[in-house]
């Protein structure tokens, strides 16, 4: 019970752990002219960027046409995510959609959508939980979440690529809810537990990210790196860090109309392995990176970050796993299934990015080379990070 609680108390659903076990709303229930104007907009983004009509269309609305004030006064907290995530995806069209990048975001988006992010606690930029998390839903209600039973509320060219890229990500968060279950639990553990106790807990996140890793390893069946590469990653850039925009996004009437720097969407926002490494108590060399994995939490909601932080504060469950030989194989079984996690995302860095990079492009730009979309050097933080963990094996 204390455990159920306790999750409540962040606000996260003790069944499905950072994935709602409630399935998004896909359209708003308040009646508003303007609420209606930003769902359709949202939905006619592929053949607006098809057309190169995003900015065109933008410009031409008065700077109240997509108001949200009544979502945010009323506190209707699952349309306010709706609404987050389909200014977020206009905003990145209108911002990525035409020759060169817009570097002043006017107000009919900026407003809406700085008056959004300040009432969820993160930047007004498109996140992983804008991009991911409230941003799907079942084909069928009564069937559960799976590859073929999930489709998506907002895309920006839309196709199988770049569906299939977004619901593999659905489907892992979903995998891994288990696996954030049993980390938890076992992070309430403590001296007075038997090796039962522990090896229950690891036996349910060995079991769990199994389910993650199947499905991360099926992304090449229907992602393929050169769409990837120029058709789905060039709509998901930040700001920060990004020579396209070195100058940063001014947000008209907003900011003081001040630049603003903000990281685009990554898979480093998902709040999946930052958990996992500290309940199992996962550490990581503090060099150049480490500030960026911390900002990365910035772009989290804020109740995933206080989990995250309050996992890694009390977790005390790698001090105890020398009660057993069982116990010492299934943590590292646990790291194991880590690692390999990290080291098929440095796989993918390589062949969708890197790869990509060095071959001509006659559509246009997949974005900058040596960095990621959240704007870091992507290879050598991917390499750190797996190494790392298989390095914390313990032996015994």
């Amino acid at each position: 019970m204390v455990v159920i609680l306790r999750f409540y108390l962040f606000n996260i659903s003790y069944m499905k752990a950072f994935i709602s076990k409630n399935q998004p709303l896909r359209s708003y229930k308040t009646n508003l002219k303007s609420l209606d104007l930003i769902s359709q907009t949202a939905s006619e983004l592929p053949k607006l960027l098809l057309t190169n009509k995003v900015q065109k269309k933008i410009d031409n609305l008065n700077s109240s046409s997509f108001a949200v004030d009544v979502l945010i006064k009323n506190k209707r907290n699952k349309e306010v995510n709706l609404a987050m995530s389909h200014l977020s995806f206009i905003a990145h069209a209108y911002i990525w959609g035409g020759d060169k990048p817009r570097s002043i975001l006017p107000e009919v988006i900026a407003k809406p959508w700085v008056q959004l992010s300040t009432y969820l606690g993160r930047p007004p930029i498109l996140s992983y939980a804008s991009y991911c998390l409230d941003n799907w839903y079942k084909i069928d209600p009564k069937e559960p979440v799976s590859l073929d039973n999930v489709a998506l509320i907002n895309n920006f060219l839309g196709g199988v690529d770049e569906d299939w890229f977004v619901t593999i990500h659905v489907c892992i968060e979903d995998a891994a809810s288990d696996a954030i279950d049993a980390a938890y639990k076992l992070s309430l553990l403590n001296q007075k537990n038997n090796v039962n106790d522990f090896s229950k807990q690891l036996k349910r996140i060995i079991a769990s990210l199994k389910k993650v890793n199947h499905i991360f390893s099926l992304m090449p069946e229907k992602c393929d790196p050169y769409i990837y590469y120029h058709r789905v990653r060039p709509y998901i850039f930040g700001t920060k860090d990004n020579p396209d925009l070195k100058n940063g996004l001014i947000y008209e009437n907003q900011f003081d109309n001040e630049p603003q720097f903000f990281r685009g969407e990554t898979g480093a926002q998902s709040s999946i392995i930052p958990f996992l490494d500290g309940a199992l108590g996962i550490e990581h060399s503090n060099d150049n990176l480490r500030p960026y994995l911390n900002e990365m939490r910035d772009y989290m909601p804020p109740n995933h970050r206080k989990m995250i932080d309050n996992v890694e504060k009390r977790s005390k469950a790698k001090t105890y796993i020398n009660k057993s030989k069982k116990l010492v194989k299934e943590y590292n079984d646990c790291l194991e299934e880590i690692r390999r996690f990290r080291a098929q995302h440095l796989e993918y860095a390589a062949s969708y990015i890197h790869k990509q990079s060095q071959i001509k492009n006659p559509f246009g730009t997949g974005g900058s080379t040596i960095r990621g979309t959240g704007g870091t050097p992507f290879m050598k933080y991917l390499k750190k990070h797996r190494d790392e963990t298989g390095k914390q094996k313990v032996n015994k």
